[in-house]
Parts: C-alpha cells; sequence; structure tokens
C-alpha cells in the first residue's frame, strides 16, 4: 500500500468518526425538544394520577406541570402523591405547596403516601394535600431552616492568596466565603432564617389545625417517625403505598380497583449508555452549584 493511500485512509477514518460525532450530536440537540415521557397505565378503574417527589427539591417545574396535568385532566379523579424527599429549596418547596393546595381546593382530592422519608422541604409539600399518610418508619418533620456558608479565607491565606472586594453597601459581601463573617452579618442571616422558619410555622399551624404553641414545640428542626407523627397531629393516619390508594379512591367517590397513571421517562441513547454517569454530575451539581442559599432541608448524617 502506498504512501499516499495510507493518508487518504486515515483521512477518511477521521472525516468518518467526524460524521458519526456530528450525528450523534444532533440527535442529541434535537432529542432535548421531544417529549420523552409515556403514560403507563395500571388496573382499569377510574383514574387516579400518581406524581412522585424523589432526592433533592432543587426546583419545582416538574411537579408543578404533571399536578397542572392531572387537574385539568376530568377522567383523574385524584392525584396521589408519593414523597421520599429531604426538602430542599425554600422557594421550590413554597411553589409545590401552592400547587398541591391549589389541587385539593379546586376539589380534586390529593393524598400524600411518604417513602422513607418526607422531611423539611418534603413535608412543607405535603402540608397542601387532603390527607398525609405515612409508614410507621418514615422519617417526617424537620420543621426548620438551614443555610451554610462555605468558608475558605483562612485557608487562601495560607496559600498566600489574597481577594479584594470593593462594595457599596455594608452587607453587600455578607456571607461571602473570601472574609470573616462578623457580628453583624450573622444577624441579618439569622432574621432571614427566623423569618422563614415562621413562614413554615405558619403552614404547618394552618393546615394541620394545630395550635401556635403546640408548633413552636415541633419546630426545632427534628424528625419523628411516622408513629409519632401521627400521634402529634403532622400526619393524618398510617399505611402503605396501597392504603394511601385506597384513601384517595374513597375521597374521589371511586367504586372498586382504580387504576393508577403514571409518567414513565424514556431513555435517550446518552441516558442509555452514560446513565449513571449523568445522574452522578446532576446530583454533584445540585450538591454544589444549585444549593439554595435558604432551604427547607433535612440536613441527614
Amino acid at each position: 500500500m502506498s504512501k499516499s493511500t495510507k493518508w487518504f485512509l486515515i483521512i477518511l477514518g477521521v472525516l468518518a468518526i467526524l460524521a458519526v460525532g456530528f450525528t450523534l450530536l444532533m440527535v442529541s440537540f434535537f432529542s432535548g425538544s421531544i417529549d420523552r415521557t409515556e403514560t403507563v397505565t395500571t388496573g382499569s378503574g377510574e383514574k387516579i394520577g400518581v406524581v412522585e417527589l424523589k432526592g433533592v427539591i432543587a426546583s419545582s417545574d416538574e411537579l408543578v406541570r404533571q399536578f397542572k396535568k392531572y387537574r385539568e385532566n376530568r377522567s383523574v379523579k385524584a392525584i396521589l402523591l408519593r414523597i421520599d424527599s429531604p426538602g430542599g429549596g425554600v422557594v421550590a418547596s413554597q411553589e409545590m405547596y401552592e400547587e398541591v393546595k391549589k389541587t385539593r381546593d379546586g376539589g380534586k382530592p390529593v393524598v400524600v403516601s411518604m417513602g422513607s422519608l418526607a422531611a423539611s422541604g418534603g413535608y412543607y409539600v405535603a402540608c397542601g394535600a387532603s390527607k398525609l399518610v405515612a409508614n410507621r418508619g418514615t422519617l417526617t418533620g424537620s420543621i426548620g431552616v438551614i443555610s451554610e456558608f462555605l468558608q475558605l479565607h483562612d485557608a487562601l491565606g495560607k496559600l498566600g492568596i489574597d481577594v479584594k472586594t470593593i462594595k457599596a453597601g455594608s452587607l453587600k459581601d455578607a456571607g461571602s466565603p473570601m472574609r470573616k463573617m462578623t457580628e453583624k452579618d450573622q444577624k441579618y442571616f439569622q432574621d432571614l432564617m427566623d423569618n422563614v422558619h415562621r413562614q413554615f410555622i405558619g403552614v404547618v399551624e394552618s393546615e394541620r389545625k394545630l395550635g401556635h404553641e403546640d408548633v413552636i414545640a415541633l419546630a426545632d428542626g427534628r424528625v419523628f417517625t411516622g408513629e409519632q407523627a401521627v400521634g402529634l397531629g403532622l400526619v393524618d393516619t398510617l399505611g402503605t403505598f396501597e392504603d394511601a390508594v385506597k384513601i384517595a379512591g374513597h375521597l374521589a367517590g371511586i367504586s372498586g380497583e382504580p387504576a393508577l397513571i403514571r409518567e414513565r421517562k424514556r431513555s435517550s441513547w446518552w441516558e442509555s449508555m452514560f446513565g449513571d454517569v449523568s445522574e452522578t454530575m446532576k446530583e454533584l451539581k445540585q450538591e454544589v452549584l444549585d444549593r439554595p442559599v435558604l432551604s427547607y432541608r433535612f440536613a441527614a448524617p
């Protein structure tokens, strides 16, 4: 084989690889705009929509979208919200709660089935439902708010790195990791924490029909088992997911076994090949980059 032929084949191979890469990129790009969800129905009776809230709450978009869809669908008689979450962002939790409450107040029953964990923001969202069902060992409650500030100034000083900040407004750089937090900074953030905490307390007090002092006594960030939560009035009853289905069917006036409908995401070629890596990177991004300043989040050990 001549030298020119070898170079021709090499160039041809490189072009083929680039063409395949470009094709895959285009497929990935255009598939991102396509709805990759499908509706799965189990059973043949009247319908109950199942929505899942899993993991750390970073955005309300997906839950709000599903609730709106099922709320406007007349064939769906009730919504079952399965929660397994330690909570998360304050605003996202509040937006989810408002959507659940809007659905309930609009006449469509919403029943919450708590999994292993329905704490802090997860519990906040649950408070908007018609009925709250927990397993005996479910961890729930954690009525509190948390904010964590990374402190890098000492480490940077040891490395000989200095950061100069120019500001207008004494609290403009409050919470910056580049300098030590002052007493004024700390009071400023504590006032924010207390205000958001009072908002949480107000929702629990109103939705659970509990006295203000009773809620204050429970709102120190503690979690409770499902059994304890029922005794304290934070949850309505103990039961499994199947029990919650029956309760939702009863509230909706469904006779016989209801049909459960839920969305299932169709995996793209990228997710099929690199699903675990993508999920790990997504979780890392949420933990490091997308973590909100104020969180209704259970700080698990």
